[in-house]
């Protein structure tokens, strides 16, 4: 078993496309790892950690197997007939050779083209989004790595000509029903979205679909744009652009707590014709120019005018189990649930260790070698909460919204660690995630859930492709309680924990 490297010379493909190819081809027998992307040095030096060589430029497309021979040669041959598929449509007899240039794509669409999607490394990306600005198209801009002084420059340039870039490092956008990333099939409804976050921003949407409110648009404009250098130019413009549509009648922000010049920049700004509610993830300033809430959950709820399900079912189960173990492992596929997570567990819980909350910080190699319980400093383990989807867990791997299997693999290794009381879990569907993700965990989860209390919480919808129903089936099958939250399954978790092993552990909470 080897590498088997290939280099296909001035060919492009986006990274969601690349990210879905890649999982289908791991799932092939003999093949253990498969890595696609552009040949820039940033992937070249990541090939190179895994033991991997090629020579290729940024323009190059990389396609690394490792496996059978055998079984790799058939790898490549599969990664390459699912490139040559893409853009051909149904009934063509032979495949259209795609637009290689921005200008060149817009041009060919009949109606013209008003919004560029632009998932290119970082280094290139900046120049993209300058020519669609110049086009006068709106920007969602899925690259990452694009300079601070970049994106501040790209938004004032985009305020000034009346349109929005969307990003960097923006997952998730709806605008007219179009999904764009990773984004969920939600109803239509009359509250648009501005969410600097994308799980956020999937958590919301999915609480105002099963409440039957549904989302008019969701504008996505990334994570550093409530900082003070931003400013918040993209909140501030993409809630007058909101303002502005008729379909619209609340608007929702969303964002982890923002810096009081954040909040003094929306409050200088807030649309007088629509009602504005935020979801400020762990808010606890006193006062605000607008009706804040401290949850994703609070925040949908209140923009659709609906209350929170009723948990006491959910608690008189947990209340009736003894578990023997009293540590918490939060194991979170999207970076702002973990988060989220973390706000609601650490009051109680204290400093949590891993890469979210304010405990230490995991060795990445202990954590993906299953030794993650019995972290210092307390002499049997510790209370621990991951991101999973943070860089140091998908270098080299996909995101585990595409990916589930690794995050399968790590519960596995501690389901049956003598401490373990409680395991969260988010799984996120919808668009650009994987096909079947309840399949994947469902063993892992069913070995944990003979020792622990498994808590999950299904962030999708029944229109979702994976189909929400079939996905909460499989888990509880499993044993998973399911939450109707992410906010609900944190509090479940601490629930938990109170209910059985060593109560001590949580503080009282009143």
């Amino acid at each position: 078993m080897g590498w088997h490297v290939r280099v296909i010379r001035n060919r492009y493909a986006d990274s969601v496309r690349l990210m879905a190819i890649a999982r289908d081809v791991r799932a092939k027998p003999g093949v253990a790892r498969c890595e696609l992307g552009m040949g820039t040095p940033a992937n070249l030096e990541l090939l190179a950690g895994l033991k991997a060589t090629a020579e290729a430029t940024p323009a190059d497309l990389v396609v690394a197997v490792e496996g059978d021979e055998d079984a790799a040669r058939e790898a490549l041959a599969s990664v390459e007939r699912a490139l040559s598929q893409a853009g051909t449509g149904a009934g063509s007899e032979r495949t259209r050779e795609r637009p290689r240039s921005l200008a060149l794509a817009a041009s060919e669409m009949a109606s013209g083209a008003n919004l560029a999607l632009i998932s290119v490394p970082g280094e290139y990306a900046t120049l993209e989004a300058h020519r669609a600005l110049s086009r006068g198209m709106h920007v969602f801009l899925f690259s990452d790595h694009v300079p601070l002084e970049a994106e501040v420059e790209l938004k004032r340039r985009a305020v000034d000509r009346g349109l929005l870039v969307m990003g960097p490092e923006c997952g998730t956008a709806m605008l007219g029903g179009v999904g764009l990333g990773f984004a969920n099939a939600v109803r239509p409804g009359r509250v648009g979205i501005v969410a600097a976050a994308g799980t956020g921003a999937q958590e919301s949407a999915c609480l105002l679909d099963a409440v039957g409110a549904g989302v008019s648009h969701i504008i996505g404009v990334g994570g550093r744009d409530l900082s003070e250098a931003v400013g918040g130019l993209m909140f501030i413009q993409a809630m007058r652009l909101l303002a502005d549509d008729p379909q619209t009648d609340t608007l929702l922000l969303v964002s982890k707590s923002p810096t009081a010049a954040g909040v003094r920049a929306l409050g200088s700004a807030l649309p007088t014709s629509k009602r504005v509610v935020a979801s400020f993830v762990g808010w606890q300033g006193e006062s605000a120019p607008l009706e804040v809430h401290a949850t994703l959950e609070a925040g949908a709820l209140a923009a659709a005018g609906a209350r929170p399900v009723d948990l006491r079912p959910l608690e008189a189960q947990l209340d009736a189990r003894r578990i023997p173990g009293h540590l918490l492992l939060g194991l979170y596929s999207g970076g702002s649930l973990a988060h989220e997570a973390a706000t609601l567990l650490e009051p109680e819980l204290g400093p949590l260790a891993g890469n979210v909350g304010g405990g230490p910080r995991l060795d990445t190699a202990e954590v993906l070698a299953g030794r993650l319980l019995d972290t210092p400093p307390s002499g049997d383990g510790t209370h621990v909460l991951l991101d999973l989807g943070e860089a140091e867990y998908t270098r080299g791997r996909p995101h585990p919204m595409v990916d589930p299997e690794p995050r399968a693999e790590l519960l596995a290794r501690v389901a049956e660690h003598q401490h373990l009381g409680c395991v969260l879990l988010d799984v996120v569907l919808g668009y650009a995630s994987h096909p079947d993700p309840a399949r994947v965990l469902a063993p892992a989860v069913a070995r944990a859930a003979g020792h622990a209390v498994v808590i999950a919480r299904v962030c999708g919808t029944r229109d979702d492709p994976q189909d929400l129903r079939r996905q909460e089936r499989t888990l509880r099958r499993a044993g998973a309680i399911l939450a109707p939250s992410n906010a609900a399954a944190a509090r479940l978790a601490l629930r938990a924990l109170r209910a059985g092993g060593d109560r001590s552990r949580c503080r009282d909470s009143g």
